[in-house]
């Protein structure tokens, strides 16, 4: 989404060597705010798009989309979903002399081709309508789109499948008893295999359609049915034989092609439903230092009016109790936003923005612009574990390291800020709690933008520390290390509280809090 508003001119400009721009499509939503389809944007920019259906034609079929980027000088859409991503197997790699290997000639101006204008762009539009048209004739003969089996004269019933959904459908059509319906693999769903398609549907009765997410082959096959006058009962998520939300797995595949062929299961296929998996809500890690910033904040605004906007992150985390340090979460960057917009029809609620380190960098920066011109009432609250946590530990502009591992010169969070024109600036280790307070509390008295940098790496980046201790004899067993910071390292055995040494990292946070004293640690903000 972030880059859509490039590519959609770059379409229109084109590209001199190959650009093929991955986006792993999330259904589920595993780890992702929306459900979102790929297939549609690759509709709507009018952009080639590819779906594997397996780690090895994931591959070989980049390879392709590579090749056709560069003939046709376009950007090109690879969409593995889920399931190819996680995905592990083993497969066959190229030799180094097999690779293509090319020389960059450099950049040669020419402003009737790389300025985009009016008339250029209208004659570009003309220009990708035509080549989209011919690119479904020559997906059509495209290996990878295919009908099984080739010989399916006086079949009567067809499948059509794309990327992980094809390849569960394959794996219970073997399984299946009797002669296996016509499958159509869609693995180019734009532009869409048409003269494929219609091949496929002549002679058929009905289709049944198994896509992730949205109904994309279903709408196209409906389309040519109508367009051509073809009497397809096309049935797929449209029609409510599948389900719109959500990823596909092999059993709800194999169960609507039974569905589908009229087929019931027979007693040795009929399993006695698994136990249900142990609920395992997500939660900040033990030790994570985001925990003690929150708990910091949570602490300065007891009793006030105050709105806590959260953020896209492992800090999202934040809003589960017992924190419940996030009232809102919608986008990478947009807690900036929303907060400056509630403190203006709320000005006397204190309005608090967490925003990650690397997020500050990728998309907070302009909405912080945005308050300080703007004249909002709010705290900026940035938490630098120096690291991208959530995704990977990826580094960013703060950590003083490129993806590639090479040594670069850090941007410094708090310099940024005061050249966006943030006049109260506090840098602070939110282990330090009662310091942490202290500054939380100031900060918020003052009025305008102002930003506390709480700076603590991650966990999973630093050595552990030596684990914290519960004094039995003490401990008056109040709960309150679980009951206000939620740490699962700190869990009740037979009754009392203890800390399970296997997760606890020692940051002594929960020492910090211990009415008794009854917890000891590494003095860790020290």
């Amino acid at each position: 989404n972030v880059a859509s508003d490039p590519l959609m001119s770059l379409e229109y400009i084109g590209v001199k060597g190959g650009m093929v721009v991955m986006v792993a499509d999330d259904p589920g939503p595993l780890s992702s705010q929306t459900e979102q389809d790929t297939r549609h944007f690759s509709h709507f920019s009018k952009i080639p798009c590819f779906d594997p259906c397996s780690v090895q034609e994931a591959y070989d079929m980049i390879q392709d989309a590579f090749a056709l980027s560069e003939k046709y000088g376009t950007p090109v859409l690879f969409r593995p979903t889920t399931r190819i991503c996680h995905a592990y197997a083993s497969i066959d790699v190229k030799d180094p002399e097999e690779l293509a290997a090319h020389a960059p000639d450099g950049f040669v101006r020419d402003s009737s081709r790389w300025v985009i204008f009016p008339k250029l762009s209208h004659d570009a539009h003309e220009r990708i309508e035509e080549r989209n048209r011919g690119l479904s004739d020559e997906f059509s003969g495209y290996g990878r789109n295919r009908i099984c089996p080739e010989d399916f004269e006086g079949c009567r019933i067809g499948i059509a499948a794309g990327g992980i959904s094809f390849a569960y459908a394959s794996e219970a059509l073997k399984s299946l008893p009797g002669r296996a319906p016509r499958l159509l693999k869609v693995a180019t769903p734009y532009p869409f295999p048409e003269r494929l398609a219609l091949e496929f549907l002549s002679g058929l009765d009905s289709v049944l359609c198994l896509e992730e997410l949205d109904p994309v082959i279903e709408r196209e096959l409906a389309y040519l049915c109508g367009r051509h006058h073809l009497n397809v009962c096309v049935r797929g998520k449209l029609s409510g034989d599948r389900a719109h939300a959500g990823e596909n797995t092999p059993d709800s595949i194999e169960q609507s092609i039974r569905q589908f062929l009229s087929m019931t299961p027979s007693a040795e296929d009929v399993l006695p439903p698994p136990p249900p998996l142990p609920v395992r809500p997500p939660v900040l890690c033990a030790g994570c230092p985001h925990r003690a910033s929150f708990y910091a904040v949570k602490r300065a605004m007891k009793g006030k009016k105050s709105l806590f906007c959260g953020d896209i992150g492992c800090y999202t985390l934040g809003n589960a109790q017992p924190l419940d340090m996030c009232d809102t979460c919608l986008c990478m960057g947009a807690g900036i936003n929303i907060a400056q917009g509630v403190g203006k029809v709320e000005p006397d609620r204190s309005c608090f923005a967490f925003v990650g380190d690397s997020t500050f960098f990728a998309s907070a920066m302009t909405g912080i612009v945005n308050a300080v011109y703007n004249g909002a009432d709010m705290t900026v609250v940035v938490l630098d574990n120096s690291t991208t946590a959530m995704t990977g530990h990826q580094p960013h502009p703060g950590t003083g390291r490129t993806a590639m591992g090479q040594a670069a010169e850090k941007i410094d969070i708090a310099a940024v800020l005061r050249g966006i024109g943030v006049r109260s600036i506090a840098e602070e280790n939110p282990f330090d709690l009662t310091a942490s307070i202290a500054r939380v509390k100031a900060l918020a008295a003052e009025p305008g933008v102002k930003a506390i940098i709480f700076k603590s790496p991650c966990i999973a980046v630093v050595p552990r520390g030596r684990p914290c201790r519960i004094d039995p004899q003490s401990c008056v067993s109040c709960k309150r290390c679980i009951n206000e910071l939620g740490c699962p390292a700190i869990i009740l055995k037979d009754g009392s509280v203890c800390i399970d040494e296997g997760l606890c990292n020692g940051c002594g946070l929960c020492a910090q809090i211990c009415p008794t004293s009854s917890i000891s640690g590494e003095d860790s903000h020290a």
